[in-house]
Protein backbone atom coordinates (compact mmCIF):
# COMPACT_ATOMS: atom_id res chain seq x y z
CA UNK A 1 0.00 0.00 0.00
CA UNK A 2 2.70 2.50 0.84
CA UNK A 3 4.70 1.92 -2.04
CA UNK A 4 1.37 2.29 -4.34
CA UNK A 5 0.54 5.28 -2.62
CA UNK A 6 4.49 6.90 -3.14
CA UNK A 7 4.16 5.55 -6.60
CA UNK A 8 0.64 7.49 -7.34
CA UNK A 9 2.74 10.79 -5.74
CA UNK A 10 5.44 10.56 -7.98
CA UNK A 11 2.82 10.21 -10.84
CA UNK A 12 1.33 13.51 -10.19
CA UNK A 13 4.64 15.50 -9.51
CA UNK A 14 5.02 18.05 -12.27
CA UNK A 15 6.97 17.93 -15.35
CA UNK A 16 10.36 20.23 -14.63
CA UNK A 17 9.59 23.59 -16.70
CA UNK A 18 13.03 22.91 -18.20
CA UNK A 19 12.47 19.69 -19.48
CA UNK A 20 9.21 20.97 -21.24
CA UNK A 21 11.42 23.52 -22.34
CA UNK A 22 13.90 21.30 -24.11
CA UNK A 23 10.95 18.80 -25.43
CA UNK A 24 9.46 22.07 -27.21
CA UNK A 25 12.88 23.05 -28.08
CA UNK A 26 13.30 19.68 -30.25
CA UNK A 27 9.84 20.06 -31.60
CA UNK A 28 10.95 23.23 -32.77
CA UNK A 29 14.32 22.09 -34.05
CA UNK A 30 12.77 18.67 -36.21
CA UNK A 31 10.03 21.45 -37.69
CA UNK A 32 12.68 23.56 -38.61
CA UNK A 33 14.02 20.48 -40.73
CA UNK A 34 10.87 19.48 -42.37
CA UNK A 35 10.49 22.94 -44.04
CA UNK A 36 13.15 22.19 -46.86
CA UNK A 37 12.49 26.07 -48.30
CA UNK A 38 13.30 27.33 -44.69
CA UNK A 39 16.24 25.13 -44.76
CA UNK A 40 17.94 25.59 -47.81
CA UNK A 41 17.45 29.66 -47.64
CA UNK A 42 19.08 29.42 -44.11
CA UNK A 43 22.35 27.71 -45.25
CA UNK A 44 22.49 28.27 -49.11
CA UNK A 45 21.13 32.75 -49.23
CA UNK A 46 24.68 33.79 -46.87
CA UNK A 47 26.97 30.68 -48.98
CA UNK A 48 25.67 32.18 -52.40
CA UNK A 49 25.96 35.91 -51.11
CA UNK A 50 29.98 35.03 -50.00
CA UNK A 51 30.49 33.29 -53.32
CA UNK A 52 29.24 36.00 -55.01
CA UNK A 53 30.66 38.72 -53.45
CA UNK A 54 34.23 36.99 -53.14
CA UNK A 55 34.32 35.98 -56.51
CA UNK A 56 33.58 39.78 -57.78
CA UNK A 57 35.49 41.75 -55.56
CA UNK A 58 39.09 40.36 -54.72
CA UNK A 59 42.42 41.91 -53.95
CA UNK A 60 44.97 42.77 -51.04
CA UNK A 61 44.34 45.53 -48.24
CA UNK A 62 47.43 47.61 -47.82
CA UNK A 63 50.06 45.27 -46.20
CA UNK A 64 47.73 43.63 -44.31
CA UNK A 65 48.04 40.30 -45.88
CA UNK A 66 44.34 40.33 -45.69
CA UNK A 67 41.89 39.49 -48.95
CA UNK A 68 38.98 41.31 -49.75
CA UNK A 69 37.39 37.62 -49.67
CA UNK A 70 38.26 37.16 -46.09
CA UNK A 71 36.60 40.09 -45.07
CA UNK A 72 33.70 39.00 -46.59
CA UNK A 73 33.24 35.58 -45.02
CA UNK A 74 33.59 37.86 -41.47
CA UNK A 75 31.05 39.89 -42.63
CA UNK A 76 28.48 36.84 -43.78
CA UNK A 77 29.30 35.30 -40.37
CA UNK A 78 27.66 38.54 -38.65
CA UNK A 79 24.90 38.71 -40.99
CA UNK A 80 24.38 34.70 -40.55
CA UNK A 81 23.70 35.73 -36.92
CA UNK A 82 21.81 38.17 -37.57
CA UNK A 83 19.20 36.69 -39.69
CA UNK A 84 19.04 33.33 -37.75
CA UNK A 85 18.11 35.21 -34.63
CA UNK A 86 16.37 38.80 -35.25
CA UNK A 87 14.99 37.52 -38.98
CA UNK A 88 13.60 34.59 -38.00
CA UNK A 89 12.32 35.59 -34.31
CA UNK A 90 10.02 38.33 -36.35
CA UNK A 91 9.07 35.83 -38.80
CA UNK A 92 8.06 32.49 -37.01
CA UNK A 93 6.38 34.72 -34.17
CA UNK A 94 4.27 36.84 -36.29
CA UNK A 95 3.02 34.47 -38.05
CA UNK A 96 2.13 32.13 -35.17
CA UNK A 97 0.60 35.18 -33.61
CA UNK A 98 -1.42 35.70 -36.71
CA UNK A 99 -2.95 32.23 -37.10
CA UNK A 100 -3.78 31.54 -33.75
CA UNK A 101 -0.84 28.87 -32.30
CA UNK A 102 0.26 31.41 -29.86
CA UNK A 103 -3.12 31.77 -28.46
CA UNK A 104 -3.60 28.17 -28.43
CA UNK A 105 -0.14 27.62 -26.79
CA UNK A 106 -1.17 30.07 -23.94
CA UNK A 107 -4.21 28.07 -23.14
CA UNK A 108 -2.05 24.91 -22.63
CA UNK A 109 -0.59 23.50 -18.97
CA UNK A 110 3.23 24.64 -21.18
CA UNK A 111 5.23 27.12 -19.03
CA UNK A 112 5.48 30.53 -21.27
CA UNK A 113 8.86 30.07 -20.65
CA UNK A 114 8.88 26.75 -22.93
CA UNK A 115 7.70 28.55 -26.06
CA UNK A 116 10.69 30.65 -25.39
CA UNK A 117 13.59 27.74 -24.80
CA UNK A 118 12.39 26.34 -27.74
CA UNK A 119 12.73 29.55 -30.14
CA UNK A 120 16.00 29.62 -28.45
CA UNK A 121 16.80 26.28 -29.19
CA UNK A 122 15.96 26.00 -33.08
CA UNK A 123 18.42 29.91 -33.05
CA UNK A 124 21.12 27.62 -31.68
CA UNK A 125 20.89 24.71 -33.94
CA UNK A 126 20.38 26.86 -36.93
CA UNK A 127 23.26 29.65 -36.10
CA UNK A 128 25.67 26.92 -35.06
CA UNK A 129 25.17 25.12 -38.73
CA UNK A 130 25.02 27.95 -40.59
CA UNK A 131 28.46 29.43 -39.13
CA UNK A 132 30.41 25.84 -39.40
CA UNK A 133 29.28 26.06 -43.28
CA UNK A 134 30.45 29.73 -43.80
CA UNK A 135 33.81 28.67 -42.30
CA UNK A 136 34.35 25.53 -44.35
CA UNK A 137 33.35 27.46 -47.76
CA UNK A 138 35.68 30.35 -46.47
CA UNK A 139 38.40 28.11 -45.31
CA UNK A 140 38.37 25.99 -48.28
CA UNK A 141 37.83 28.10 -51.22
CA UNK A 142 38.56 31.82 -50.17
CA UNK A 143 42.03 31.49 -47.53
CA UNK A 144 40.48 32.23 -44.38
CA UNK A 145 43.07 30.86 -41.69
CA UNK A 146 40.84 29.43 -38.64
CA UNK A 147 42.48 30.22 -35.53
CA UNK A 148 45.07 27.99 -33.77
CA UNK A 149 45.05 29.50 -30.13
CA UNK A 150 41.89 29.38 -27.09
CA UNK A 151 41.65 33.18 -26.84
CA UNK A 152 40.85 33.74 -30.19
CA UNK A 153 38.23 30.76 -30.24
CA UNK A 154 36.98 32.62 -26.85
CA UNK A 155 36.37 35.21 -28.47
CA UNK A 156 34.17 34.13 -30.90
CA UNK A 157 32.35 32.21 -28.66
CA UNK A 158 31.45 35.80 -26.79
CA UNK A 159 30.53 37.44 -29.86
CA UNK A 160 28.49 34.92 -30.75
CA UNK A 161 26.65 34.39 -27.74
CA UNK A 162 26.16 37.87 -27.16
CA UNK A 163 24.91 38.47 -30.66
CA UNK A 164 22.60 35.69 -30.38
CA UNK A 165 20.94 36.56 -27.61
CA UNK A 166 20.86 40.31 -28.52
CA UNK A 167 19.27 39.56 -31.69
CA UNK A 168 16.62 36.81 -30.92
CA UNK A 169 15.45 38.84 -28.01
CA UNK A 170 15.01 42.12 -30.18
CA UNK A 171 13.40 39.91 -33.09
CA UNK A 172 10.98 38.77 -30.15
CA UNK A 173 9.97 41.73 -29.15
CA UNK A 174 10.06 43.40 -32.85
CA UNK A 175 7.38 40.42 -33.67
CA UNK A 176 5.09 42.14 -31.21
CA UNK A 177 4.36 45.63 -33.48
CA UNK A 178 5.03 43.92 -37.44
CA UNK A 179 1.59 42.95 -39.03
CA UNK A 180 2.06 39.42 -40.12
CA UNK A 181 0.84 40.56 -43.50
CA UNK A 182 4.03 42.68 -43.91
CA UNK A 183 6.35 41.64 -41.73
CA UNK A 184 9.13 40.29 -44.66
CA UNK A 185 8.87 44.20 -46.21
CA UNK A 186 9.45 45.59 -42.47
CA UNK A 187 12.36 42.81 -41.81
CA UNK A 188 13.98 42.63 -44.47
CA UNK A 189 14.59 46.36 -45.82
CA UNK A 190 16.31 47.30 -42.34
CA UNK A 191 18.32 44.59 -42.72
CA UNK A 192 19.43 44.86 -46.13
CA UNK A 193 20.24 48.28 -45.70
CA UNK A 194 22.16 47.13 -42.50
CA UNK A 195 24.41 44.88 -44.19
CA UNK A 196 25.26 48.16 -46.61
CA UNK A 197 26.77 50.02 -43.93
CA UNK A 198 27.99 47.49 -41.25
CA UNK A 199 31.22 46.36 -43.39
CA UNK A 200 29.84 43.54 -45.00
CA UNK A 201 29.85 44.61 -48.46
CA UNK A 202 31.84 47.81 -48.42
CA UNK A 203 34.78 47.57 -45.73
CA UNK A 204 33.97 49.71 -42.71
CA UNK A 205 36.46 51.86 -43.12
CA UNK A 206 35.44 52.87 -46.72
CA UNK A 207 31.98 54.00 -45.88
CA UNK A 208 31.50 57.97 -45.41
CA UNK A 209 31.82 58.99 -41.72
CA UNK A 210 27.86 59.30 -41.47
CA UNK A 211 27.23 55.98 -42.32
CA UNK A 212 29.70 54.40 -40.03
CA UNK A 213 27.79 56.79 -37.34
CA UNK A 214 24.80 55.54 -38.42
CA UNK A 215 25.38 51.90 -38.18
CA UNK A 216 27.30 52.12 -35.34
CA UNK A 217 23.53 52.40 -33.19
CA UNK A 218 22.64 48.85 -34.58
CA UNK A 219 24.01 45.35 -33.23
CA UNK A 220 25.46 44.37 -36.85
CA UNK A 221 28.55 46.64 -37.00
CA UNK A 222 30.19 45.70 -33.46
CA UNK A 223 29.06 41.51 -34.96
CA UNK A 224 31.10 42.17 -37.83
CA UNK A 225 33.78 43.99 -35.95
CA UNK A 226 34.00 40.80 -33.32
CA UNK A 227 33.96 38.07 -35.92
CA UNK A 228 37.03 39.96 -37.93
CA UNK A 229 39.07 40.25 -34.41
CA UNK A 230 38.81 36.55 -34.66
CA UNK A 231 39.32 35.59 -38.07
CA UNK A 232 41.91 38.38 -39.34
CA UNK A 233 45.23 39.48 -38.49
CA UNK A 234 45.76 42.19 -36.14
CA UNK A 235 47.45 43.63 -38.80
CA UNK A 236 44.06 44.49 -40.05
CA UNK A 237 43.23 46.70 -36.87
CA UNK A 238 44.46 49.74 -38.75
CA UNK A 239 41.42 49.55 -40.76
CA UNK A 240 39.33 49.54 -37.81
CA UNK A 241 37.50 52.81 -36.35
CA UNK A 242 40.55 53.96 -33.22
CA UNK A 243 42.32 51.35 -34.95
CA UNK A 244 41.79 48.71 -32.35
CA UNK A 245 39.54 45.68 -32.30
CA UNK A 246 37.13 47.21 -29.31
CA UNK A 247 36.22 44.45 -27.77
CA UNK A 248 35.20 46.33 -24.81
CA UNK A 249 33.12 48.14 -26.74
CA UNK A 250 31.89 45.25 -28.86
CA UNK A 251 31.20 43.30 -25.64
CA UNK A 252 29.29 46.55 -24.14
CA UNK A 253 27.00 47.44 -27.15
CA UNK A 254 25.94 43.43 -27.59
CA UNK A 255 25.55 43.36 -23.74
CA UNK A 256 23.15 45.88 -23.85
CA UNK A 257 21.17 45.43 -26.71
CA UNK A 258 20.37 42.16 -24.80
CA UNK A 259 19.64 43.69 -21.70
CA UNK A 260 17.37 46.18 -23.79
CA UNK A 261 15.64 43.21 -25.89
CA UNK A 262 14.76 41.63 -22.41
CA UNK A 263 13.05 44.72 -21.55
CA UNK A 264 11.21 45.08 -24.23
CA UNK A 265 10.25 41.36 -24.69
CA UNK A 266 8.90 41.35 -20.93
CA UNK A 267 6.43 44.78 -21.77
CA UNK A 268 5.82 43.97 -25.04
CA UNK A 269 5.33 40.66 -26.28
CA UNK A 270 1.63 39.59 -26.91
CA UNK A 271 0.31 36.25 -26.96
CA UNK A 272 -2.41 37.19 -29.51
CA UNK A 273 -3.09 39.65 -32.59
CA UNK A 274 -4.09 42.75 -32.53
CA UNK A 275 -7.76 41.88 -33.78
CA UNK A 276 -8.68 38.72 -31.28
CA UNK A 277 -10.54 39.00 -28.23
Amino acid sequence: MTETKAADRAVRLPVPAWRIGLARGSLEIKQFFREKGQVIFTFALPVIMLVLLASIFRGRIGDTGVDAQQIYVTGMLGVGILSTSFQSMVLQVAGERANGTLKRLRGTPMPRSAYFVGKIAVVLVSSLGQAVVLLGVGTLFFGLHLPSDAAHWLTFLWVYVLGIVACTLLGLAYSSVVPAASAGAMVFLPVITLQFISGVFIPFNQLPDVLQKIAAVFPLKWLCQGMRSVFLPDAFQQYEPGMSWGHGRVALVLAGYGVLGLVLCLTTFRWKGRDDG
